[in-house]
């Protein structure tokens, strides 16, 4: 009896596994092949991908989209701009989440509750768009890489993810041992708790880093000059004005309206590139953090 129990249960294992394989490959297909097909698109001809022939491989293949593209200089400087605001950016964001995060996860901090109520109540309430843009005109910001830093220097819900992973994942006898050893709050946020959190690090700077790259609103908003001018702004400047006919002027409007649809998928990879090549860097912390910050305690 029991050895016909065991042979159902391993055949039901079977099935349910099987069943799990199926979903998780049928996700993976629905999730990959929009990707897939943006990068055929984009080296295709464009008359193949508006009369729908292209599926799956490039369909009369060409590199026309990107060649307009990286001919305009204003995408050299949106990509030096975009790297200095999420190098700097992701780095203050870091900074200020991890000096906030910690002292709000130490037991021994007087009124921290009553400190997470106020800051949990600006994932709700905000004092919206009119009064923010006015208060970083007052402080001098407009038209400054700042503007597009300092007011989103923390993000509450990753705020909340770090002090839960250091509650949660770092023990307070720890810490109290360090402070028997003579061991000062800064030695010991550096030299004991940050080298204990790197997978909570390394989620953190990605949910960051990402934020930085895509954003392109607050710049709408800021920024002037195009000097200035983000990637993702940069792009959408070709995109919407017609940037895309070659420097003699020669393309005649319906090889303006193929070249556009070649490069509305070109510029989708040149936006994501970087960030999916930094993603395999820090996926291995990546589910051990977000885990470990958001279910924990």
């Amino acid at each position: 009896m029991s050895k016909q129990s065991a042979i159902s249960r391993s055949s039901d294992d079977r099935v349910f596994d099987a069943v799990v394989y199926a979903i998780a490959a049928a996700i993976m297909l629905v999730v990959l092949y929009p990707l897939i097909f943006v990068v055929s698109a984009s080296f295709s001809n464009p008359v193949n991908v508006l009369a729908g022939e292209v599926w799956l491989l490039p369909k009369g293949f060409n590199v026309d989209a990107y060649t307009n593209i990286f001919h305009n200089a204003k995408i050299w400087v949106g990509y030096r701009n975009t790297i200095l605001y999420t190098v700097v950016g992701t780095l203050i964001n870091l900074i200020m989440t991890i000096l906030a995060a910690y002292p709000l996860s130490r037991p021994d901090l007087p009124g921290r509750g009553v400190l997470m109520v106020f800051i949990t109540l600006t994932m709700f309430f905000s004092g919206g768009l009119i009064p923010t843009y006015l208060l970083v005109k007052d402080l001098g910001m407009v038209d400054t890489m700042w503007a597009l830093i300092v007011p989103g220097a923390i993000a509450t819900y990753n705020l909340i993810v770090m002090r839960t992973y250091f509650q949660s994942s770092i023990p307070w006898e720890l810490q109290e041992a360090a402070h028997i050893d003579g061991c000062s709050n800064w030695r010991l946020l550096i030299n004991i708790i940050l080298p204990l959190s790197k997978p909570i690090i390394a989620v953190m700077v990605l949910f960051y880093a990402v934020g930085h790259w895509n954003s392109f609103f607050n710049a709408l908003i800021y920024i002037r000059h195009e000097n200035l001018y983000p990637l993702q702004l940069v792009l959408r400047e070709i995109l919407l004005i017609g940037q895309n006919a070659d420097a003699d002027g020669n393309v005649g409007m319906e090889g303006k309206v193929l070249l556009a649809e070649s490069i509305k998928y070109a510029v989708i990879i040149i936006s994501s590139l970087p960030v999916l090549i930094m993603y395999p860097f820090v996926q291995r912390h990546f589910v051990k953090g977000v885990m470990i910050g958001s279910i924990k305690g």
